[in-house]
């Protein structure tokens, strides 16, 4: 089978397309034939050798049919999406016409699926299983609540908009460009503000919740911006992997302040089991269009390091997709 393989740690052009052996099905475990994956930013690092954990065949998500499942879990032919469970990380991910997932990290795409094409499918799995793990069980989001949401104009960032503009939240979006705030605003949110490190010394409203995707160099900013019994959650990384320096709860959290970081990579576990994540009800909305989460750009399986050339140079502007 085809195969897009980290040849060497470095930039874009380090992607190279080789044949492979097929992964050979086990019990426990489903080999899909992928039909396309989104882009994340975790592959980038795993490629430029920055991730503790990486293997060849990067990739760490993927929709596509299931082409062989020794166990029974689910029926061949059937459509299904995979996510995380080592993909990508301690096993070959997704970046091939073939993956092996473990049973516990793939998810049927329910029969919506058929109403939408792989390229939209693919803009789902990954974004919107975090996001709504974030919203819904770490900040236990409620109707009529007052959102942040730092770092909106990313894939994960709208995905989070538009599910909790749909709970009926109030959002507030960040972004560092102002040219993206009229599309933010589009997708639902009430207003957005240029994203800073210093934001909480600009804004003197307190939220109910903040959802930090920019990551360690603004989270310490975040815990200042909540209410009292308010909530942060810490799920993106797109300032950069520099740890948060000195820092001191006694002296930068507010009494009463909730803090918890949420990390994709326990899908499938025991603790956060995919079947929790009502994927097929996000299908669904897609489908009947209560919101918009089209992939902002489609490539082709051999435009692998433009896709990841885009990424990198901050162009994507949403979910960048690869089709099969």
């Amino acid at each position: 089978m085809k195969a897009i393989v980290i040849e060497k740690f470095g930039g874009p052009d380090s992607l190279v397309i080789k044949e492979i052996p097929a992964p050979e099905p086990k019990t426990g475990e489903v080999v899909l034939k992928v039909k396309a994956f989104g882009v994340n930013h975790a592959e980038m690092h795993m490629r430029k050798g920055e991730w503790a954990e990486w293997m060849p065949v990067s990739g760490i998500e993927c929709v596509g049919i299931v082409a062989a499942c020794p166990g029974g879990e689910f029926e061949e032919g059937a459509p299904v999406a995979s996510l995380m469970g080592g993909l990508g990380r301690t096993i070959n991910g997704s970046y091939a016409e073939y993956t092996r997932a473990r049973a516990s990290n793939v998810v049927p795409l329910g029969p919506a699926a058929s109403e939408l094409e792989w390229h939209q499918l693919a803009a789902l799995p990954e974004s919107y299983a975090t996001a709504w793990t974030c919203l819904f069980r770490n900040l236990n989001l409620q109707n009529g609540q007052k959102l942040l949401i730092r770092g909106a104009t990313s894939a994960f960032g709208q995905a989070a908009l538009n599910l909790a503009v749909e709970k009926g939240a109030h959002v507030i979006a960040t972004s560092r460009k102002q040219e993206r705030f009229a599309y933010l605003e589009s997708l639902g949110a009430e207003r957005a503000e240029i994203e800073a490190s210093n934001l909480s010394e600009r804004l003197a409203e307190r939220f109910d919740a903040v959802l930090d995707l920019v990551g360690n160099s603004t989270v310490v900013d975040s815990l200042k911006m909540v209410r009292r019994d308010g909530r942060v959650c810490l799920a993106g990384f797109l300032g950069g992997l520099a740890p948060i320096q000195d820092f001191n709860p006694l002296l930068q959290m507010a009494s009463g302040v909730h803090f918890s970081f949420f990390g994709s990579f326990v899908f499938g576990s025991p603790e956060f089991p995919l079947s929790g994540v009502p994927l097929q009800s996000v299908v669904q909305m897609v489908a009947n269009k209560k919101f918009k989460a089209e992939p902002s750009r489609v490539f082709k399986f051999e435009e692998i390091s433009e896709a990841h050339r885009v990424m990198e140079a901050n162009e994507a502007k949403g979910k960048l997709v690869v089709v099969v």
